[in-house]
C-alpha cells in the first residue's frame, strides 16, 4: 500500500521549502524579477471596473501613508489567524487584518455564539485603533471563510454548495444569497468575506469541485459578477449598511491542475488560463471585488504565490485591479527559497498580503522588516501594497463606521437563520435539484403513499451540507450543530404526514410493513481541499453498502428514488441501474426540507415545484473519464446542460455498464493524511472519557489537541499530555471490524512523521484492538524512540506490522483503530500515519 498522491505533492512542497531558512541572496531575487519581466500576452484585457479611481479617497490614503513607519506597514501587510493571535498582540502591532480559519472560533468553542463572535471582534478592532504601544489608529478587518453562508457560526443559513447553484444558473438567485450571507456575517461583526470562490473545474477528482459553479467559464463569470454586486453593493449602495468586503478567489488556474490535485500544477497557455481559468475575475473584478486571494497552484511550473507575471504585470498593471492580493493559508510558504517565515519572493512578485496563520506570523514580521531595510524589497514595493490595503479600507468605510459591536446589524441575532434568509436558501436547494433519471413517471410521489425513507444521509444534516460547514472539513456535526435547519428526511416526513400518508425513518432500509416505495438518501461524506482528492470518479470504492441498500429493495419489487448527496459528478452505473429514479441532490445545506417541495405533490395530487436543476458539470460514462464540455471527443453518460423535467420521458433503462477497466487494490490501512481517513473518527481520551475531535483546538482532562501545518493546512496534528492520568488520542472504529489484507502482518510497517516538542516524561503505547475479540489488542512502547529524536524536527518513526500480528492482532478485525496514550507529560505532533510497504528497516522491530 502506498499513501495516495498528496503525499507526494506534500513531499515535493517540503523539497521547494527546505531552503527556506537559509541566508536570501538579492542577486538572485532581482535576477527572478528581470526574468518574470516579459510582455503581457494580448489576450489579457483592460477591464471596466465599476469602482473607480476617487481623488478624495487617494489623497487620505497618500496622509495615512505619509506618517507610517516601517513596522506599521509591515503591520498592514500581515494576516495572522485567531488562534495564534492574541487582542494583545493586536494592540502591540496593529495588523491590517486577521482571519478565522475552517473550524476556527472564538475561544475555541464550536458553539460559540453570535455575542462571543462579536466580542472578539470588537476587542480586536478596539486595540487595533489603541496607539498606546504601536502608535497607530488604523482599523484592523476582519475576513472569513462565508463560502455557503456564514457557514462557520452556529445557526446560521447554510445555502447549497456551489456546485448546486451552478446547476440552478440563475444569477438573481445568487445575488440575493450573497445579500443574506453578508448580512449574516455582519451580524458577528465582521467584515471581509473570502468569496466567492470562481474556479472553473476542469478535472472532477479535485476534492474542491464542488466549490466551483461549472466547467463552463460562462456561469462562472457571470455568477462572480452577482455575488460581488450583492456582497459589497454597486453605486449608492457601494460598501453601506448591509455590505461587506468582498474577495475572488484564488487566482488563478486552481480548476486546472494535471489531474485534479490540490495544490497542483496548470499546466496551460495564456489563452486557457484566460479563457477558461480567468473568466470569473472577468465577472467580479468588473463588479468591483477589492480583493483577490492568490492560488496555491502552479502555472506551468510556478508557484502562483511568487509569480509577478501573473500577480503584476497581468492583474495590476493590465486588468487594472487597484485592490489588494491577498495570499493563501502560509502559501507564500511554499514559493521556491521561501519558508513560512520569510518570503520576500512574494512580496515582490506582487502579494500584498502574507495570510500568515500559526505562530509563523512572528519571525515572518521581524524578516520582512529587516529585507525593508536591507534593500531586498524594494520600499517602493511596500508603499504599493500598503496603498492598496489602505485603498481598499478607506473605500470600504472602516475609518468612518462604528466599531463592530455598534454597527448598524451587529448583535441582531434575529437575523442569524431568519426565516426569510432560509427560505431564500430553500429555493435555492429546489431549483438546484436535478432530475437524472425518471422511469414510468414514478416521481413525483403521493405524499398519501406508505414512504420509507432510508440511508445514512437521509436524517444527516452535517452530511448534506458537506465540507466548509461549522468545521473545516465538515466532519462530526450532528443534527444539534443546525439549529432552525432540516435534514431531507424533516421535509418528506412533514409533508408526508400532514397529506395523511405514512412516512417512516429506517437508515437500514428494515420494515415491518411492505412500504409503496423506498427514497434512498446517499452518498459522500463531507471532505474539504486536499483530503477530497480522489484517485478515479468510482463512487465509494471498496464499500458498496449503499449499492446494496438499492438492490436489497429492487430486489423486493419495492420501488426505490434515489437522492445522491456529492460534491461532484461521480460513476454511478451500479447505483443508477438499481434505482427508478434517481436525483443528485448535490449538498443542499440547512434547508434539506427543499428536496421535498420537488419530488413529492401536494395534498391534492398537484406538482408543487418541477425540476429546474440543469448540469454544469458533465457527468462522467466510465469513472476514469475526465469530459468538459468543448472536448473533442466529447462524449459523457449525461452532458452539460442536462436535466429531466416531469415532462419529459426518461430513456436511460437498467443497463449502463459496471464494468471498470482497472485493477483491483488492496484496502489501504491509513489512519492520518492530511486529515484522519475513513473508517476511522479521530477522538480524544483521558482516563475513562473520550470526545471527538470536531474542532482545531480541543481539550478534555489531561489531553490538549490542535492541529498545525507541516507542508499543508492542518496536515498534523499536536498532542500535549499532563501526566494525571492515561491520556491521548484513539482512531475510532465505526462499529465494524475492517478487513484489511491478511499479507500486512508480515510485509507491512505502521509508519507515522512525528514531531517531539517535548519529550515524554513516562512510557508512550501505541497499541491496536479488536474490539469485542478476546485477546485482539496489544500495545507497543515508543517512549525510547521518541526520547532520541532532535526536538522541534519532523522524524519517521516505523513500527513493523508483526510486532502486533504476533501478539494476537488480526488485521482482518480492527474495529478500535489506533491509539496512542501516555500517563506522562509530552508534547509532540504527529502526520502522515498508515501503515506501508517498507522503504527501510523499521525503527521498532519484532522477531
Amino acid at each position: 500500500m502506498k499513501f495516495n498522491r498528496l503525499l507526494l505533492s506534500s513531499l515535493v512542497a517540503i523539497a521547494l521549502s527546505a531552503c527556506g531558512t537559509a541566508e536570501i541572496d538579492k542577486t538572485d531575487i532581482v535576477t527572478s524579477q528581470a526574468q518574470s519581466e516579459q510582455n503581457v500576452h494580448p489576450v489579457w484585457p483592460k477591464l471596466d471596473i465599476v469602482v473607480k479611481s476617487d481623488p478624495a479617497v487617494e489623497a487620505k490614503v497618500a496622509e495615512i501613508l505619509q506618517g507610517m513607519t516601517l513596522e506599521q506597514k509591515v503591520a498592514q501587510m500581515i494576516q495572522p489567524e485567531i488562534r495564534d493571535v492574541t487582542v494583545a498582540e493586536m494592540r502591540q502591532y496593529g495588523f491590517g487584518s486577521y482571519l478565522n480559519g475552517g473550524g476556527s472560533y472564538p475561544n475555541g468553542n464550536k458553539q460559540s455564539t453570535a455575542a462571543d463572535w462579536i466580542d472578539l471582534a470588537e476587542q480586536m478592532y478596539q486595540a487595533s485603533i489603541d496607539d498606546s504601544l504601536d502608535g497607530s489608529t488604523i482599523p484592523t478587518m476582519w475576513g472569513t471563510d462565508a463560502v455557503h453562508g456564514h457557514n462557520n457560526v452556529i445557526g446560521a443559513t447554510l445555502f447549497p454548495h456551489n456546485i448546486g447553484l451552478g446547476a440552478a444558473n440563475d444569477p438573481d438567485l445568487i445575488e440575493r444569497i450573497a445579500e443574506v450571507t453578508a448580512t449574516e456575517v455582519l451580524v458577528t461583526g465582521i467584515d471581509w468575506i473570502f468569496a466567492p470562490t470562481v474556479a472553473t473545474v476542469r478535472n472532477d477528482r479535485w476534492g474542491r469541485t464542488y466549490e466551483g459553479y461549472s466547467e463552463h467559464p460562462d456561469i462562472v463569470r457571470d455568477y462572480s459578477a452577482a455575488i460581488v454586486k450583492g456582497l459589497q453593493g454597486q453605486g449608492e449602495s457601494f460598501m453601506g449598511d448591509g455590505k461587506v468586503i468582498s474577495n475572488v478567489k484564488h487566482f488563478v488556474g486552481d480548476g486546472g491542475t494535471t489531474d485534479g490535485i490540490d495544490q497542483g500544477n496548470t499546466i496551460v497557455d495564456d489563452e486557457t488560463l484566460f479563457n477558461i481559468h480567468s473568466q470569473g475575475y472577468v465577472g467580479g473584478l468588473s463588479a468591483g471585488s477589492q480583493v483577490v486571494m492568490a492560488s496555491f497552484n502552479r502555472w506551468n511550473g510556478q508557484k502562483i504565490h511568487g509569480n509577478k507575471y501573473l500577480l503584476t504585470d497581468v492583474l495590476k498593471d493590465t486588468m487594472g485591479f487597484d485592490g489588494f492580493v491577498v495570499g493563501d493559508w502560509n502559501g507564500h510558504g511554499q514559493v521556491a527559497g521561501c519558508s513560512n517565515e520569510s518570503c520576500p519572493q512574494s512580496i515582490n512578485a506582487g502579494l500584498d498580503m502574507f495570510m500568515a496563520p500559526t505562530q509563523s506570523w512572528k519571525p515572518l514580521f521581524k524578516n520582512t522588516v529587516q529585507q525593508i531595510q536591507d534593500g531586498v524589497i524594494p520600499m517602493s514595493r511596500v508603499d504599493d501594497a500598503v496603498t492598496r490595503i489602505l485603498r481598499v479600507k478607506v473605500r470600504a468605510g472602516l475609518f468612518e463606521k462604528p466599531s463592530p459591536a455598534e454597527r448598524s446589524l451587529s448583535g441582531k441575532t434575529e437575523l442569524l437563520g431568519a426565516a426569510e434568509h432560509r427560505a431564500v436558501a430553500r429555493e435555492a436547494v429546489r431549483k438546484s435539484l436535478v432530475l437524472l433519471k425518471n422511469q414510468n413517471n414514478l416521481l413525483p410521489l403521493s405524499p398519501t403513499q406508505n414512504i420509507l425513507v432510508a440511508g445514512d444521509g437521509a436524517d444527516n444534516i452535517g452530511k448534506q451540507s458537506g465540507g466548509w460547514t461549522i468545521t473545516w472539513q465538515g466532519t462530526n456535526n450532528v443534527n444539534s450543530d443546525f439549529p432552525g435547519g432540516s435534514s431531507v428526511w424533516d421535509g418528506i416526513a412533514s409533508q408526508v404526514t400532514a397529506a395523511g400518508g405514512t412516512a417512516t425513518l429506517s437508515v437500514d432500509g428494515s420494515f415491518s410493513e411492505k412500504p409503496d416505495v423506498a427514497v434512498v438518501v446517499f452518498g459522500e461524506e463531507p471532505y474539504a481541499e486536499g483530503v477530497g482528492d480522489i484517485a478515479t470518479l468510482e463512487y465509494s470504492p471498496g464499500n458498496k453498502k449503499d449499492l446494496a441498500l438499492l438492490n436489497s429493495f429492487k430486489d423486493q419489487g419495492i420501488p426505490v428514488v434515489a437522492l445522491f448527496i456529492t460534491g461532484r459528478p461521480l460513476w454511478v452505473n451500479p447505483e443508477l441501474n438499481a434505482s427508478d429514479a434517481f436525483v443528485a441532490i448535490w449538498l443542499p445545506g440547512s434547508e434539506g426540507a427543499g428536496v421535498a417541495d420537488v419530488i413529492l405533490r401536494d395534498a391534492n395530487e398537484a406538482v408543487q415545484y418541477d425540476f429546474h436543476g440543469k448540469l454544469s458539470f458533465s457527468w462522467p460514462k466510465d469513472p476514469n473519464q475526465i469530459v468538459n464540455k468543448g472536448d473533442d471527443d466529447y462524449d459523457p453518460l449525461f452532458p452539460y446542460g442536462f436535466g429531466l423535467t416531469y415532462q419529459d420521458t426518461d430513456t436511460l433503462g437498467d443497463d449502463l455498464s459496471e464494468v471498470i477497466a482497472s485493477k483491483k487494490q488492496d484496502k489501504p490501512l491509513v489512519f492520518f493524511e492530511r486529515s484522519t481517513q475513513a473508517p476511522w473518527a479521530l477522538t480524544l481520551v483521558s482516563a475513562f472519557n473520550t470526545v471527538a475531535v470536531n474542532a482545531n483546538s480541543m481539550a478534555i482532562g489531561d489531553v490538549q489537541y490542535r492541529t498545525e501545518d507541516r507542508v499543508v493546512q492542518e496536515d498534523a496534528f499536536q498532542i500535549k499530555t499532563l501526566g494525571g492520568s492515561w491520556a491521548g488520542i484513539r482512531f475510532k472504529g465505526n462499529g465494524q471490524a475492517q478487513d484489511f489484507n491478511a499479507s500486512m502482518a508480515q510485509n507491512s510497517q505502521l509508519s507515522m512523521l512525528v514531531n517531539v516538542k517535548e519529550a515524554p516524561t513516562a512510557d508512550v503505547l501505541v497499541g491496536l484492538n479488536c474490539g469485542t475479540v478476546d485477546g485482539c489488542k496489544s500495545v507497543i512502547n515508543i517512549r525510547e524512540q521518541l526520547t532520541k529524536m532532535s526536538k522541534n524536527t519532523w522524524n519517521t518513526l516505523s513500527i513493523d506490522a508483526k510486532c502486533w500480528s504476533d501478539k494476537g492482532i488480526s488485521y482482518a478485525a480492527l474495529n478500535e483503530g489506533l491509539n496512542i496514550i501516555s500517563a506522562g507529560q509530552m508534547t509532540v505532533s504527529f502526520s502522515a500515519i498508515g501503515f506501508v510497504q517498507p522503504e527501510a528497516t523499521s525503527a521498532i522491530t519484532c522477531p
